[in-house]
C-alpha cells in the first residue's frame, strides 16, 4: 500500500484538528505537517515532501490562491485540493486556474474527504463537469467573448486526436473511458495527455478541462450530438 502525505493548511485551529482526526484514520493517508497560514507553506513543503496539500482558501496573511500559484511553479510540486465553503466561488475558480486540482466544500462528508485525497494523489482531478460549468458561470476578469477567443488560440497548437481528448477530459472522463470512447489504449491516452499538457503549458487535467470550457467546445460537441 503506498501512503499519501498530506499537509494540511487552515487558519482555524479547530479546523484543522478534525480534518486531522478524520484524515488520520485513514490506513493510506499520513499527515504530515499542519499550516494556519499560507506564509509557512512553501518552508513547510520543503521539510515534509507531501504528496498532497490540502489548502483553506481565506487566510490571513498570505490566502490559499497565492500560496497555490507559489507551489505549483515549483519543480516536483505537490497536488493542491482547496477548501471552501462555496460551490461557486470566483477565488475557487481562480486556485483552478493556477494548478489546484480541485476543491472541497467543508463540509463534505468525511468519507468523500478522504476519496478526494486519494483521486487527487492517483491524478485525478476532483471536479465534476457540473461543478465546472457553475464555476463558469462566476467567473471573473475578461468577458466571455475575449476568453473563449483567447482560449481557441490556444487550443489551437492541438492536432484533432489531441483535441478529442482534451473535449473528454474536459466532460470529466477518466483515462479509461476516454479509451473506450476514442478506440485507443490507455496508455496512448496518457501519452495524449502528456503532449497536451506540455503543449498548452498547463500542469493538470482541470487546467485542460477549464480551457475547453472557455472555448465553448463542449457546447460545440453537444449541437453535434
Amino acid at each position: 500500500m503506498t501512503v499519501i502525505r498530506l499537509l494540511l493548511v487552515d487558519d482555524d485551529p479547530l479546523v484543522r484538528a478534525g480534518l486531522s482526526f478524520m484524515l488520520g484514520g485513514a490506513d493510506d493517508i499520513e499527515i504530515v505537517g499542519e499550516a494556519a497560514d499560507g506564509a509557512e507553506v512553501e518552508a513547510l513543503v520543503d521539510r515534509t515532501r507531501p504528496d498532497v496539500v490540502l489548502m483553506d482558501i481565506r487566510m490571513p496573511a498570505v490566502d490559499g490562491l497565492t500560496a497555490t500559484e507559489r507551489l505549483r511553479v515549483r519543480e516536483d510540486a505537490p497536488q493542491v485540493v482547496v477548501l471552501t465553503t462555496f460551490h461557486a466561488d470566483e477565488q475557487v475558480l481562480r486556485a483552478l486556474r493556477v494548478g489546484a486540482a480541485g476543491f472541497v466544500l467543508k463540509d463534505t462528508p468525511p468519507a468523500e474527504i478522504i476519496a478526494a485525497v486519494r483521486r487527487v494523489a492517483a491524478g485525478d482531478p476532483v471536479l465534476s463537469p457540473a461543478v465546472t460549468r457553475q464555476l463558469m458561470r462566476h467567473a471573473v476578469g475578461t468577458g466571455p467573448d475575449t476568453r473563449r477567443t483567447r482560449a481557441r488560440d490556444r487550443i489551437a497548437v492541438l492536432n484533432d486526436r489531441e483535441r478529442e481528448v482534451a473535449v473528454a477530459v474536459g466532460r470529466g472522463l477518466a483515462n479509461a473511458e476516454i479509451a473506450t470512447g476514442l478506440f485507443m489504449s490507455v496508455a496512448t491516452v496518457k501519452t495524449h495527455v502528456s503532449r497536451i499538457l506540455a503543449k498548452l503549458g498547463l500542469n493538470n487535467r482541470v487546467q485542460i478541462a477549464l480551457l475547453v470550457h472557455d472555448a465553448g467546445l463542449l457546447e460545440e460537441e453537444q449541437e453535434e450530438h
